[in-house]
């Protein structure tokens, strides 16, 4: 086809005729647009064949490229499926249609997962790191393994993981005990020992893993060969590259047994023996840029989790240069013995002011930081248990200016920085303590020298003194800082804490000194928590394998929904993760290999991941990344116009072909259970908002009302989502304890850096637009106490009313707790809604956890939660003396908080969890300390009611300087040009 003939037509609307080659030997020829994508050229030859012959011969799109001869008459392979025909040129017009094999399907998955993740696979090989190598080979054939396992699965199995239930909370029911049931079903396991092509199997009770199978495999051994060494601590088991396997929900698990001696070096020494100072060489730095007449340091410190496992060491001062050399050996006072396994090296680079000699009999200088530059962490230990040793350049990460109170930063991460080029770079040498490797200890040797302990006595003679002294710590929710004779007391009666206390197992960690290994030994066994209570031994300052192996082997106790209900915190906890390949990605992996619908949004929350694309690979996911790309573009489009762009503008351009076939035929990311099949572009609309929020109407395939999802483009939604689900969380609670306070929370979804998608309630407004509606003016309208109740009787005629206000009562209740107890902020009467059903909601959360909106250093909001005269009114149904609709309004917002309390410390824990996340409103410790007073954690349920009752009337009596807050908003927004 003659060049020039593209040129031509790119101005216009005239199609080109083009011939197509089938592998089948069928020939196509049907027009199409210069602007067809490859992709959508493939779909219409898909449709085109149906009604050829042998079309039933051709199996998916995806394993087909096209083929073309291009302008330079050479074969190309079209696998950028994204490209339009007018940019291909194919000469004379012809796509010749062949099979992948090979390395084709290979480029085709790799193309796929980087366009999913935003990020070439290429990146990850050009670091030529091994971890990350092996971890993505283990990844893989751990997935491709329940792939293979999940097809093979009954109808019935099938169907629970491709359309799992959504059930309804409902009330608990009552403890059953912790008695094993006598019904408890065995499970086969195939055991094989690696000295042998010979295997065998073995019936086990799923609680008895792991050290009851291998003594059952070694009699069984010795049984059938007539020659085993006896001992268990000679032989480590094996399942899918794992040293110790926890029993998930497997029919079938396939064990090697390997002799321990085989698998490391035999001319070792054992680390616990090497009663030597541990130190590092310092050699020089690189790509430091620093003001001249100042001096550069180094401080590095050992830390396990947040715990400094000595005192923090620093180095001579060093002119600035590009290159510093310092040389300098850097001794710590932690014998290499005591090291803990998941030590952690922090490293900060500083400047400081070069200052004239002091006077003799001065004091010495304090050595503060005039001028934090960098910080980077690293492993002592490597992902193969191997004490590190040789140079290792060090690509640090900036620190933040204006802070200078903690120069180390233990919580950040323990990768260099990528940026190798700009960074500024540490070189270190690990030295050769022996000339042979040292690895940490395996975990059946400690428990073998924690048994012996056990035998030469370990028990303490304990007071009813000391016994009341600990009953009283362990019933403050809130003590998590201890006095030194607390911390002496705790550490004395570790063994009453295990016993009676032990869903208190974080305070004793908190104490146990991780740089004294007989400590460590004598706090290795726990009875299992409630997952709820495991769940806060996931934060980093808990690292120790152990824990976190206990940890996730509680967790594997929730269910799918309680799962979902925590899946943000869980992958936000990821980071603590020292090493690629641990207990909690490969818990997370199997749960979502096992149900599609947290799969679905494990993806979501992992999308920054390889990992994620790696599992979650289907043709769904590449459509819902295709349309989220049109609905980006969709928004630049309006945002790049002028003011004089109208919905006309963007219905026009949602009607081209090319969106209309993204944008239609998809999986809901808001909700895998719905198939969004057509927009309807005529019902799509932008917002005039300063972010100009898109509306997309769609008719889906399994209603009848319509859906709709908003996209937003340069909001963070990721405090939103958080919010969204502690809302959630509490209508749960509330279910179980038979209590429906008619809550929304509704779907939110960040999808991308300052991109994501919302939920459209049908059927509802804006407290604001209700008022506006039914006055005359701005000034007026907040104070309409008759506006909201006037709407829901137009809304709800006749016998439906009582029923909207019962709605009404309920759901301002469960908000009215649940913004107080979260901080909610930033509470104007345009993000409040209420639907025609009478159901209240908030929407926007902006800030939270008492980060309330100030203007001209005066705090706009002055109550502690929204409940004015207008709302009061709609409760007490228009009538000022029916105070017994409103004592109930009171009643159900007591029973709610009560419920909320009880669960204070869930709460907190997950907050915790979301340290990592990089929230600006949730960074420390500190930003949680007003959830801990909202929910009064450490004081008795009757103070925490008291203290509610007080908050309630305050809101109540101070509901008119909320109605002012809400007018000066409506005037605002009425003179914005």
């Amino acid at each position: 086809m003659p060049p020039g003939k593209y040129g031509m037509q790119e101005e216009g609307d005239q199609e080109i005729m083009m011939d197509f080659l089938l592998p089948t030997g069928i020939f196509l020829k049907f027009p199409v647009s210069p602007n067809d994508t490859i992709k959508s050229i493939k779909k219409m030859v898909w449709k085109n064949a149906r009604s050829e012959a042998l079309f039933s011969a051709l199996g998916d799109p995806d394993a087909y490229v096209f083929t073309c001869i291009n302008q330079t008459a050479e074969r190309e392979e079209l696998e950028e499926e994204s490209r339009r025909i007018s940019d291909v040129r194919p000469f004379m017009g012809v796509l010749r249609l062949v099979a992948r094999e090979g390395d084709r399907v290979e480029k085709l998955t790799n193309t796929q997962i980087s366009l999913l993740i935003g990020k070439g696979l290429h990146e990850f090989e050009a670091q030529k790191n091994h971890e990350v190598n092996e971890f993505r080979a283990k990844m893989r054939t751990f997935c491709e393994e329940k792939a293979q396992e999940r097809q093979m699965l009954p109808w019935q199995q099938w169907m629970e993981y491709s359309f799992p239930c959504d059930l309804e909370p409902c009330c608990s029911p009552p403890e059953c005990g912790s008695v094993k049931s006598k019904n408890t079903k065995k499970i086969f396991i195939n055991v094989k020992f690696e000295a042998c092509d010979e295997s065998f199997m073995l019936q086990q009770d799923p609680q008895d893993f792991p050290v009851a199978l291998m003594k059952s495999a070694l009699k069984k051994k010795a049984t059938v060969f007539r020659s085993v060494r006896q001992e268990p601590e000679d032989y480590t088991l094996q399942v899918n590259g794992r040293w110790e396997f926890i029993y998930g929900n497997h029919p079938m698990c396939q064990f090697k047994v390997s002799d321990r001696s085989r698998l490391k070096p035999q001319n070792t020494s054992s680390l616990w023996s090497i009663n030597e100072p541990f130190y590092i060489h310092l050699l020089q730095g690189s790509r430091v840029n620093a003001d001249e007449g100042m001096k550069l340091v180094v401080q590095a410190g050992l830390f396990h989790g947040s715990e400094l496992l000595c005192k923090v060491v620093t180095t001579s001062e060093v002119t600035v240069c590009s290159e510093p050399l310092w040389d300098q050996k850097l001794e710590f006072d932690i014998n290499v013995a005591d090291l803990p396994r998941m030590s952690r090296l922090c490293f900060a680079l500083y400047a400081v002011i070069e200052k004239a000699k002091k006077p003799r009999g001065t004091k010495k200088k304090n050595k503060k930081a005039d001028c934090p530059i960098a910080w980077v962490n690293t492993m002592v230990f490597d992902y193969k248990d191997q004490l590190k040793t040789g140079e290792f350049l060090l690509s640090t990460w900036p620190s933040v200016p204006d802070d200078k109170s903690d120069l180390l930063n233990p919580m950040g991460t323990v990768e260099k920085n990528p940026n190798v080029d700009s960074a500024a770079g540490l070189l270190i040498r690990f030295p050769n303590i022996r000339p042979h490797p040292l690895y940490y200890p395996p975990l059946d040797k400690v428990r073998i020298l924690k048994s012996d302990m056990e035998k030469n006595g370990d028990a303490a003679i304990v007071t009813k003194e000391e016994r009341m002294k600990l009953k009283e710590i362990m019933d403050n929710k809130n003590h998590t800082e201890f006095f030194e004779d607390e911390k002496d007391l705790l550490w004395k009666l570790r063994t009453e804490v295990r016993d009676h206390y032990h869903e208190s197992l974080s305070k004793l960690l908190l104490i146990t000194k991780w740089n004294r290994r007989e400590d460590v030994w004598k706090c290795l066994t726990w009875r299992d928590l409630p997952a709820i209570h495991a769940l806060e031994l996931l934060d980093y300052s808990f690292p120790d394998p152990v824990v976190r192996s206990f940890t996730i082997r509680c967790l594997r106790k929730l269910s799918d929904d309680e799962l979902l209900q925590y899946l943000i915190q869980l992958v936000q906890v990821l980071k603590y993760e020292s090493y690629l390949d641990c207990d909690l990605t490969t818990f997370l992996l199997e749960r979502a290999l096992s149900n599609w619908r947290i799969g679905h949004f494990l993806f979501w929350h992992l999308r920054f991941c390889a990992s994620s694309a790696a599992f979650c690979l289907t043709g769904e996911f590449m459509f819902i990344n295709e349309a989220l790309g049109k609905m980006k573009a969709l928004s630049d489009f309006v945002k790049s116009g002028s003011q004089k762009m109208t919905a006309d503008d963007l219905k026009l351009c949602i009607r081209q072909e090319s969106y209309l076939e993204a944008l239609s035929d998809l999986l809901s990311p808001l909700n895998p259970s719905i198939i969004l099949t057509e927009i309807c572009a005529d019902k799509c609309r932008f917002m005039d908002s300063k972010m100009k929020p898109i509306w997309l109407m769609y008719n889906p395939c399994t209603q009848e009302d319509m859906v709709g999802i908003i996209f937003k483009n340069g909001d963070d939604l990721r405090q939103d989502m958080l919010t969204l689900q502690m809302i959630q969380l509490m209508e749960n609670l509330w279910k179980k304890e038979g209590l429906d306070l008619r809550m929304i929370p509704y779907g939110c979804l960040s999808t991308g850096n300052k991109m994501g998608l919302i939920e459209v309630v049908k059927n509802s407004d804006t407290i604001a637009n209700i008022q506006r509606n039914s006055s005359n003016s701005a000034a007026t309208a907040a104070f309409n106490k008759d506006a909201l109740l006037n709407w829901l009787k137009s809304k709800n005629p006749e016998d439906k009313l009582d029923r909207a206000i019962e709605e009404f009562t309920l759901s301002c209740a469960g908000y009215c707790v649940a913004t107080y107890v979260l901080g909610i902020g930033d509470r104007h009467n345009d993000n409040i809604m209420i639907r025609e059903t009478g159901q209240l909601f908030h929407i926007d959360f902006g800030h939270f956890l008492g980060n309330f909106k100030r203007k001209l250093g005066i705090n706009r909001e002055r109550v502690p939660f929204i409940l004015t005269y207008d709302f009061v009114h709609v409760i007490q149904q228009g009538r000022t003396n029916n105070s017994e609709k409103f004592e109930r309004f009171r009643e159900y917002c007591e029973r709610a908080y009560k419920i909320l309390c009880r669960n204070g410390m869930l709460f907190v824990n997950l907050f915790a969890m979301m340290k990592a996340a990089g929230l600006p409103e949730l960074t420390s410790f500190k930003d949680i300390q007003y959830l801990k007073d909202s929910l009064a954690l450490g004081k008795s349920e009757e103070e925490a009611l008291k203290n509610f009752k007080v908050k309630f009337n305050e809101a109540l009596r101070e509901s008119w300087k909320t109605k002012v807050n809400w007018m000066m908003h409506s005037l605002a927004k009425d003179n914005r040009p």
